[in-house]
């Protein structure tokens, strides 16, 4: 896999071979999943055939292929299970085409480590499927406006990316592209694979605009004394199907979405458009006026827009889980007039030194910070594997350290136990993949098999290169070789003598000055 540069001589090499391609467009991307034909075409996996050329290519990826027919039995019987969050259940996800629909940044901003976690887990749910040999279609949305929750006070007509826009000295849409690309760039750094449509909400206003209409003619919606437009909480009775917040529950003085709506007719209504006062950007024209929509409706336009009125599997993080998902439940279902989700999936929270990130407590941390820090971005990867997506996990600099360290041993052995492609099925690393993505445990499986002498080494390769089809660490990629000065050589040296002698105050005083210039010496048994 690559991210830059000139892709030729791989596409060349890849003729035959199932290949994931991101395509640059203009200011978007395009991502193509597929077979390729030749140089310049791809067969899809509807039998068409898409071309493109290689010097738009933002990243190419080699998908390996095992041979299924050796544990057919095995594969059929596993069934990927996830925590249901509404039901509290593990719940079988036996659709061959599964529908997912996972919400995605509000771009005035980087994404942090954080997000990225609950980013990764739709990248772990793709791949586990595509094991059993089941497909998914995965939409993923860019909130670029209307991002109303906890962005406004009374009286403010400006959301986040307005906010950075002006402090940046940009316009708003130049704001969204640049977090947005950046974005790209990061999920492309931790390997996640792209998904298939990332639908902005300012690119889908005729389908929210059209969704609120729908939504006021059923009577689940109505326009207040100020113009602005409000979903009838009252009107959904399963309100609360998925958090346990039911209505009756909730007390007046809530803050639900701006302080000073006292056109709704009950506290927990919320906005669905709101009518522009002083604000001119980011504005469109709607048959309530001239404004802009809430956050919750974008979700639910563009999920039936893209997925339509069944979807297998809705991932966000825990904190999406109230009041966005239960809002977004009440609109989607008041149009489609079913239950459209069949599974809520949600990731735990992260802490940075265990501490919530925030810009006041100084821990937020970005993908780029830990690339600054010399580390690989996969070692951010390996350290999230190592906790459950849905246990809250305490992440360190110690922890990405560490992970990048064992990347490193890994792929170093990896590289030293042959050169094959083959791919090795362990029933223990299947088993807990699918055991609700335990990839801690497959981590576990890895490090006894790294350990264990009566596993030969061209078995232990292939197992590793196995779990990796779902781990996304790039394991078989060739240690990253270290030029050592003849500086440092030369204090190594010195400092082997010292210790020969028994001169331990010079042999630390030497590991001490090697530490100084950025190496620390590990004294093994020989």
């Amino acid at each position: 896999m690559d991210f830059s540069g000139d892709f030729t001589s791989e596409v060349a090499g890849a003729i035959g071979k199932r290949v994931s391609i991101r395509l640059r467009e203009g200011d978007s991307m395009r991502d193509l999943l597929g077979v390729l034909k030749s140089e310049g075409e791809i067969i899809k996996g509807d039998g068409s055939v898409a071309t493109f050329s290689t010097s738009d290519i933002a990243f190419f990826r080699v998908i390996p292929v095992f041979n299924r027919r050796d544990h057919e039995r095995e594969l059929e019987e596993a069934r990927l299970q996830l925590y249901e969050t509404a039901s509290r259940q593990l719940r079988e996800i036996s659709s061959d085409l599964v529908r997912i629909y996972s919400c995605g940044p509000t771009v005035y901003r980087d994404a942090h480590v954080g997000n990225m976690r609950t980013f990764l887990l739709t990248d772990l749910i793709v791949r586990v499927l595509s094991l059993k040999g089941q497909s998914a279609i995965t939409v993923q949305n860019i909130t670029d406006v209307g991002h109303m929750n906890d962005n406004f006070v009374a009286g403010a007509q400006e959301d986040k990316v307005l906010q950075e826009a002006r402090n940046q000295s940009l316009t708003p849409i130049e704001i969204a592209r640049k977090y947005e690309e950046r974005f790209h760039k990061d999920l492309a750094s931790l390997n996640i694979t792209p998904a298939h449509f990332y639908p902005r909400a300012s690119d889908n206003m005729r389908e929210i605009i059209e969704a609120i209409g729908v939504l006021i003619e059923s009577g689940n919606a109505y326009v207040g004394s100020d113009k602005n437009v409000y979903f009838s909480a009252e009107s959904f009775p399963s309100y609360g199907f998925i958090s346990g917040n039911k209505l009756d529950s909730l007390k007046p003085g809530h803050r639900f979405e701006f302080e000073d709506d006292g056109a709704k007719r009950f506290h927990a209504d919320w906005a669905l458009w709101k009518v522009s006062a002083t604000r001119t950007e980011m504005v469109w024209d709607s048959p309530w006026g001239i404004g802009f929509p809430g956050w919750h409706i974008e979700c639910t336009a563009m999920s039936l827009q893209l997925l339509g009125d069944s979807v297998d599997i809705h991932v966000g993080g825990i904190d999406l889980r109230f009041p966005h998902h239960e809002n977004e439940r009440a609109q989607t279902n008041s149009i489609a007039k079913k239950d459209v989700v069949a599974h809520w999936l949600h990731g735990e929270h992260l802490l940075f030194e265990g501490r919530k990130m925030s810009k006041s407590a100084g821990n937020v941390v970005l993908v780029e910070e830990i690339i600054a820090a010399g580390l690989d971005p996969l070692a951010l990867r390996l350290a999230l594997l190592e906790n459950r997506y849905r246990s809250q996990m305490n992440l360190t600099w110690d922890s990405l350290r560490a992970a990048h360290a064992t990347l490193e041993r890994w792929r170093s052995l990896v590289n030293s136990w042959g050169w094959g492609a083959e791919l090795k099925y362990d029933q223990e690393v299947h088993a807990n993949l699918m055991n609700d993505l335990d990839t801690p445990k497959v981590l576990i499986r890895l490090r006894a098999i790294e350990k264990d002498v009566t596993i030969g080494a061209l078995d232990k390769r292939a197992i590793f290169l196995y779990a990796d089809l779902v781990l996304g660490l790039d394991i078989s990629r060739a240690p990253k070789v270290i030029e050592v000065s003849d500086e440092v050589k030369g204090l190594i040296e010195l400092r082997t003598a010292a210790r020969a002698e028994g001169n331990w105050s010079e042999s630390d005083r030497l590991r001490d000055q090697l530490l100084s210039l950025g190496y620390k010496v590990q004294d093994g048994k020989s």
